[in-house]
């Protein structure tokens, strides 16, 4: 008899295959003495569609909604039928006498392998392998440690409610706004109250009157200071003021009154967990949340060099304890050796800011696995993000951070002058990071001077100090900033909207769906997506009541909620909120209209963009029509085909594309830069020329001239 296993993906399951000694390849499984191993294609199974309810949900209409069935059905998912049909296969065989659930070891693994053990009709025992790595240590150890398939319902339940929860209110609410509006308008227990909180920011930004003021920084010979009015704001918003303190100040005595010395002790941040990472990564590197999934899978699953990436913790197991000079013996090489060699000869100190099996639920913090790392065999976006990984988790083992901090108060003549200076006297785990003192806190920007943090001479209390000169800047009250990838993870994992694993990928369905728009690093509002914000329910728009009912998912996975009682609240929620659509007064009009109408139906043409460039699509029901948008044709002309050139806008500025050769050109503001690659091709040509007596460079500006009055 033998024991079916069932992986998540073909490589995984490859890997799990070879190091079991499964040998006999076949088209969907891999078969040993002992194992079969298959594999999903992610989900297999998923909630069935309305229309397989009641086939007049095929046609969305107003008055059939809300649709809540009592009880949710399943489906074979018609892209991965034929991967199905081999496990179901698989699953009836007479030889296999157990399963063994080897997808992810997260809410979304368990629920893929349960639906499909679901719907194939799976009766006979299942154990669970739950690792954490894909190396092949990890694997042997999960294997001799599978565990009772029913300790994990609870998981099974809790995700179980989450998608029939999505399924309700996205459903629902989305069929609800485009029956009512006549536009495609998507909505969602999570993605519309993360929509709500970059909408709110723009109102911030948009009701922001900003306002000019000054500061006043004297010069006392050794040092500067900066003026502080007695409530401790350093600008000065009338400029007479400040022309008074000037006059009133320049060349006079003061006294120091205070100098405060005081030792700060600055302790090492806490491990990676999925979140934090895409912060770091967003804010150093410009990654997009999704892209930093999508890299870190990589790492995980492909390279085997960091353990499981979807995980909300940052604290490592007791357990874990006799790994982790292992790990950093990994690490120790190219730049990380002179970093993490020293640890290796003395025992590590394990506190309780690196070890707490309190603050550990499914799976610890992100850090490096035993698998020695091959560092020109990554990608340069592997290398980067693997560097963060592996610095921070060095940096675990150092000691703090120590500093004298020093503050000095100034009187003259009433007035008070403030200035901070700071001394390094240990960089601790700083060094790891090169010894750089900067905090890359991804805080707001006050509108507050800094006080400075510079090296100040050997100063006293009482010591009589002359302002030498005084420096006027001028500067203006600043709006909040928008949301960039990672200060949007900030507020998202502050109000519990989704988890760690999902919150790329809403971000990733709001610019999808236009509501949302990247400009550069920063995240900006559509005009489709200012209005749908207001076309939503208040309670829906807020993050509070899904934060609440992520909480309720946490409670049913630890044993502690109900999911029947869970469903129903959802139900009751998503009949409310069809019937506010419904009786909505509300008008919506796209903000996306083109000047052109369907060739075919004469409505309108509504403007994307997708990767490919800006298409024109037809909004009216079962037309369909769409075409490329209109090319914008410059009056350069291919120096290869002498055609012309459509005009065309990238993140680098203007540049014009010869759509038949493919020759490409920069443009500067003015549309009349000839970039250097077009003049090396123009050199190439007349360069033959020199050996019969002419002159190159007159060739070449003549060419030049010659192509400035084709345009």
């Amino acid at each position: 008899m033998k024991t079916l296993v069932l992986a998540e993906k073909p490589s995984v399951a490859r890997e799990i295959a070879r190091v079991m000694g499964c040998n006999n390849k076949q088209k969907s499984y891999i078969e040993g003495p002992k194992y079969v191993v298959t594999w999903a294609l992610g989900h297999l199974v998923g909630l069935a569609e309305p229309e397989d309810y009641n086939k007049k949900f095929a046609t969305w209409a107003l008055e059939d909604l809300p649709i809540l069935p009592e009880k949710a059905k399943l489906k074979v998912l018609r892209e991965t039928n034929q991967q199905y049909k081999a496990v179901q296969h698989l699953m009836k065989r007479q030889d296999i006498e157990e399963l063994i659930v080897a997808t992810d070891a997260a809410r979304e693994g368990e629920l893929l392998a349960r639906w499909i053990m679901n719907m194939a009709g799976w009766k006979k025992p299942f154990r669970r392998l739950w690792i954490s790595s894909q190396t092949d240590k990890a694997i042997k150890e999960g294997f001799a440690k599978l565990r009772p398939g029913r300790e994990f319902d609870r998981l099974y339940e809790s995700a179980r409610c989450r998608a029939e929860a999505d399924w309700m209110i996205g459903l629902n609410v989305t069929r609800a706004l485009t029956c009512k509006f006549g536009s495609p308008l998507s909505a969602g227990r999570v993605q519309t109250p993360t929509l709500g909180m970059i909408m709110d920011r723009e109102q911030e930004i948009t009701g922001f009157r900003s306002v000019d003021f000054e500061t006043l920084t004297a010069d006392f010979g050794d040092f500067q200071a900066a003026w502080r009015a007695s409530n401790g704001d350093g600008r000065i918003f009338e400029k007479n003021k400040t022309a008074s303190l000037k006059d009133k100040l320049t060349g006079r005595n003061g006294r120091i009154i205070k100098v405060q010395k005081s030792e700060k002790s600055e302790q090492h941040p806490l491990a990676y967990d999925l979140t934090e990472l895409q912060r770091d990564a967003n804010r150093k590197f410009g990654f997009s949340a999704k892209q930093t999934s999508s890299v870190l899978q990589r790492l995980y699953e492909q390279h085997k060099l960091v353990t499981y990436p979807r995980t909300d913790s940052r604290y490592l197991t007791s357990d874990m304890t006799g790994t982790l000079k292992e790990r950093l013996d990994s690490v120790a090489v190219g730049p990380y050796a002179a970093l993490a060699r020293p640890l290796l000869r003395k025992p590590l100190p394990i506190t309780k800011r690196i070890v707490d099996d309190s603050k550990v639920s499914d799976h610890h913090a992100i850090i490096p696995t035993e698998q020695t790392v091959l560092l020109n065999g990554l990608s340069t976006e592997e290398r980067k993000l693997y560097d963060l990984i592996v610095r921070r988790f060095i940096s675990l083992f150092y000691p703090p951070a120590r500093y004298d901090a020093v503050a000095v108060t100034v009187n003259v003549e009433g007035e008070s002058f403030h200035v901070k200076g700071t001394t390094v006297k240990d960089a601790g785990w700083r060094e790891v990071y090169g010894g750089d003192m900067s905090n890359d806190d991804d805080e707001e920007p006050s509108d507050e001077p800094a006080a400075g943090s510079v090296k100040l001479p050997e100063l006293r209390e009482g010591a009589t100090v002359t302002i030498g000169r005084c420096m006027v800047r001028p500067g203006r009250t600043q709006p909040p900033k928008r949301f960039n990838e990672a200060s949007l993870l900030t507020q998202m994992e502050k109000h519990g909207l989704g988890t760690p694993a999902t919150r790329a990928d809403i971000i990733e369905k709001l610019v999808s769906s236009d509501t949302i728009e990247r400009q550069g690093n920063l995240l900006h509002p559509t005009g489709k997506g200012k209005q749908l914000i207001e076309l939503v329910s208040t309670q829906l728009r807020t993050p509070d009541l899904t934060a609440r009912w992520e909480a309720e998912l946490e409670k049913i996975a630890r044993g502690q909620g109900k999911p029947d009682l869970f469903l129903q609240g959802i139900r009751s929620m998503a009949q409310e909120l069809v019937t506010g659509v419904k009786t909505s007064g509300a008008e919506y009009k796209p903000h996306n209209v083109s000047n052109s109408n369907c060739p075919e139906c004469g409505t309108r043409l509504l403007e994307k963009k997708s990767k490919r460039g800006k298409l024109l699509v037809c909004p009216a029901d079962n037309c369909g029509y769409t075409r490329a948008g209109e090319k914008r044709l410059s009056n350069r002309r291919c120096p290869q085909c002498h055609k012309k050139m459509e005009l065309k806008e990238g993140k680098a500025g203007m540049f014009v594309q010869c759509l038949g050769c493919g020759i490409t050109e920069t443009l500067d503001k003015d549309h009349k830069h000839v970039n250097k690659r077009e003049q090396q091709k123009l050199v190439q040509q007349y360069s033959k020329q020199e050996s019969i007596g002419s002159n190159l460079g007159e060739l070449l500006k003549a060419a030049l001239e010659g192509q400035q009055k084709d345009k």
